[in-house]
Parts: structure tokens; sequence; C-alpha cells
């Protein structure tokens, strides 16, 4: 049997026990029409989410080793192998109704994975993956946290998030130089911003871009009532502060258009 060579340059690495494919296949709990993985190398974790018969499943994968490989090695799935980037993807036009996003996340590009998602929230309901264990546990992480930080916010306006396990460096070929983690979002759709997502957006990445700095300092290109300045969160850094709390400071933002 040809086996496909791990592309280092595409931060390859494949997954080898079976019991952690299957484990991650069945961590998908939101009973989803449409399933897609991203990148299945060998398809270690793609045979046990065929087993689900989901209506729409599909499969989205650069490296066409791997491409050749799983046409030639899973003949059911050829109409539903894209040979893409997932990154490059429009998602809204390949699905219409409410998607569940799974895999193996190659590192190079998890956290670019996690912002697309973002921009496709509406139709994203649930991600499950595999990633390298610090950006896990950044995602996951709570205020208060030294790994809390710009993701953890964005993500967590919008999704609950659960640190499900941690894989050995071990489990994979070739093995990882860091141990990886698998964690589960789900669209909370009871989760809603009561100020303009994009001054939201802006204030969090201001305020983590210096986040050794108390928010008076890493905030100040915005313009606040001066009364509002003396609150006690300005005295306080990013990583501190709820979502609810980066809420509050964006709707006291006076609009200098107005």
């Amino acid at each position: 049997m040809t086996l496909v060579k791990p592309k280092k340059n595409l931060g390859q690495h494949f997954l080898r026990n079976e019991d952690i494919a299957r484990q991650i296949a069945e961590s998908i709990v939101t009973s989803p029409e449409n399933v897609l993985e991203i990148g299945p190398g060998m398809g270690v974790l793609t045979k046990y989410l065929i087993q689900q018969n989901y209506k729409n499943f599909n499969v989205v994968e650069i490296d066409r080793e791997s491409v050749a490989y799983l046409q030639e090695h899973y003949p059911a799935l050829r109409e539903h192998i894209w040979s893409k980037d997932f990154l490059a993807l429009n998602i809204d036009q390949l699905f219409e109704k409410q998607l569940t996003i799974i895999g193996n996340f190659p590192y190079n590009i998890s956290s670019q994975i996690l912002f697309k998602v973002l921009d496709y929230k509406e139709l994203v309901n649930e991600v499950v993956g595999m990633f390298q264990k610090e950006v896990a546990e950044r995602v996951a992480a709570k205020p208060g946290n030294r790994q809390y930080g710009i993701l953890s916010v964005l993500l967590q306006t919008f999704y609950d998030i659960e640190y499900l396990f941690t894989v050995d460096e071990h489990q994979f070929f070739p093995p990882p130089k860091v141990k990886s983690a698998v964690i589960r979002l789900i669209c909370n759709p009871e989760k809603k911003l009561s100020c303009d997502e994009k001054l939201f957006k802006q204030v969090v990445k201001a305020a983590f871009n210096q986040r050794r700095k108390t928010l008076r300092n890493s905030l100040n290109q915005f313009n606040f009532p001066i009364e509002y300045r003396q609150d006690a969160l300005f005295t306080k850094r990013p990583e501190q502060l709820s979502v609810q709390e980066f809420e509050q400071i964006c709707l006291h933002i006076i609009d200098d258009k107005q």
C-alpha cells in the first residue's frame, strides 16, 4: 500500500491512533446534515466519519498526493473530495444549511481556520478539531488566564467551547514537537453582541496588541466620555476582562462621525 509522504510545508502530521480518530469522529454532537473535514490526509478520521452516513459529507485537501490516496481507498467519496485550500473557500456558496467542520487541522494554519469560522459563524454551527495544545488552551481559556487572548474573546462571544482531551505527540507520524488537543465549539444562538461587531473586534485587538498595558493606555485611540475613563475597568489589563465587559466598553465609545 502506497503511503502519503508527510509534507513539512503543509504542516502534515498524520494521526496513527485509530481509537483517538474514532473518539474525534464521535465528538460531533449536533446531528448535522453538512459535515466538512479539513485536511484528511490518508483518511484515518475520514473512515469513521463515513460510517456516520451524514447527508452531505465532504473533505477538503490541498495536498494532491493525499487526494489521489483518498480517491483510491475511498471510492464512494470521490465526488466529495475538494482539492482546494480551505482558506480560499467561499463556504456560504457551498452550503445552504448549518455546517459542522472537523479535522486534524494543520498547525501552521489552525488559527486562520478559526478566524475563517468566525467570518461564517451564521453558517458554522459546530467545530471539532485537533489543534496544537497551546492553541486549544488559548481558545478555551477564561478571563484571568494568561493564555486568554484575541481568539479566546472573539470565539467565546459566539461559541460555547469545551476542551475535550490531550493527545501525545507520539500518536502522529511524524511526531510534532508539541502536544496536541481536541476541542469542540458549538454556536450558541443566545450569544449576541449588544454593540457593533466591527468596533468590538477593533477594541479587542487593540487591547491585546498591547496586553501588558492597562486599557487606559491600550485603548487611548478610542473616544470615551471623560467621566467613563475613570471607570475601574480602565485600570485592568485585557486578559482580566470578560466578553460582556468588552461589550460595555464598546457601548461607551463616542462615534466621532456623529
